[in-house]
């Protein structure tokens, strides 16, 4: 049995470049940053040169760069502030957002009256552009805009400029959940008139338990969790130093590499899309999934021709054969609720048979790829 990982959206292997690092600094810097002796400076100045290396690739100012817990707190973190400290009282999103943000403006709604609007969706799952300029046109109420980057389960990828550029023709702010973007593709912040994003550090084989938001200057963004005066005053905690400086290693060598890396990745996912529809007819290909203008390199979402009935071993029968994949988000295991992305969009008929996210990296091979096409055609003709 071969131990094949295609998972990479839920978290990525991390870099033994990045294991080395740390391990360094769980050894070496271990005063607290916010101590004002050497081991405490020590430990600071590792801090605020991520921070400044961060802001680099990404053309940011380093004092907009907050260091979080991952992504589900930078979400967080704008959508309350917005809400509490800024005077938003609508919030236009999609139904394919992360629940990261869908749990969390349900919550203002309920706790200040905020108004929520769902932007339409085409067959394929994209956002309709015309649908939210018309909503932003409707109201004077001061709004914000939430749309992820690229869609964890299917990947579709929205014009993270053009979005931009037309919400702030209207004078709403944006927010941007780019974890599923950022170490992937070249993202530039000052181009790109995006007010807050969310980016975790697993998702690009980096740590766990460590993100960053990036929040526009002079936004008037306040603090989430209140205890001190760590990370300028936004976010109060003493640092995982180690980890911090785990993200900044990874996404450093994310965007050395991101050119050949990009490149590989996206012919294994393309050998994958042309395998399995030479080995099992009726496959079907959720989303923008093999559209590569439109979709991220990274993932595949696929929609097998199974009874409802045979559906349920599937994953079972996959993770037996050594196969790790999942059916959508991984936030949401544990759930037997269907994917909430998959029911946005698609037909009752698709909706009945199973569908699931391949996602890849550059540890993956072809010949994983040829594994995985001949077990699930196997599991379906039996």
């Amino acid at each position: 049995m071969k131990n094949v990982y295609f998972d990479s959206a839920a978290t990525t292997q991390i870099r033994g470049e990045v294991v080395d690092k740390m391990t360094r600094v769980l050894k070496d810097n271990y005063g607290n940053p916010s101590s004002t002796h050497s081991y405490g400076r020590s430990s600071k100045s590792l801090i605020e040169q991520a921070r400044k290396t961060v802001a680099g690739i990404l053309n940011a100012k380093a004092s907009e760069i907050v260091f979080t817990s991952g992504g589900t707190e930078a979400d967080n973190l704008a959508l309350n502030s917005a809400v509490r400290d800024l005077g938003v009282e609508r919030i236009i999103t999609s139904k394919i957002e992360h629940h990261a943000v869908l749990y969390t403006v349900n919550q203002l709604q309920e706790c200040y009256d905020v108004e929520i609007e769902y932007v339409d969706l085409d067959e394929k799952g994209n956002i309709r552009l015309s649908d939210l300029e018309n909503r932003l046109k409707t109201s004077d109420k001061k709004t914000l805009v939430s749309l992820m980057h690229v869609n964890n389960e299917i990947g579709n990828m929205i014009d993270l400029k053009k979005t931009a550029d037309l919400i702030k023709s209207y004078g709403a702010l944006f927010h941007s959940d780019t974890v599923q973007s950022i170490g992937h593709f070249k993202v530039d912040l000052a181009e790109i008139p995006v007010d807050f994003t969310a980016v975790s550090a697993h998702k690009f084989h980096g740590p766990k338990g460590v993100g960053f938001a990036f929040v526009r200057k002079n936004s008037g963004l306040k603090p989430l969790i209140f205890g001190g005066e760590q990370e300028r005053g936004h976010r109060a905690g003493t640092e995982g130093v180690h980890n911090i400086v785990g993200l900044e290693e990874s996404l450093k060598l994310a965007y050395e590499n991101i050119d050949e890396e990009r490149e590989y990745v996206h012919s294994l996912k393309q050998h994958f899309i042309s395998e399995l529809k030479a080995s099992i007819p009726g496959v079907k290909f959720n989303g923008e999934c093999t559209n590569p203008e439109k979709s991220t390199y990274t993932l595949i979402n696929v929609c097998l021709p199974v009874s409802a009935e045979k559906a349920l071993m599937l994953l079972f029968q996959l993770d037996l054969k050594g196969i790790a994949c999942s059916k959508g988000s991984a936030c949401q295991s544990g759930s037997d609720k269907g994917s909430h992305v998959l029911s946005a969009f698609l037909p009752e008929e698709d909706l009945k048979k199973p569908s699931i996210r391949f996602s890849f990296s550059r540890y993956n091979t072809k010949e994983e790829i040829d594994y995985v096409v001949k077990t699930l055609k196997e599991f379906i003709e039996t």
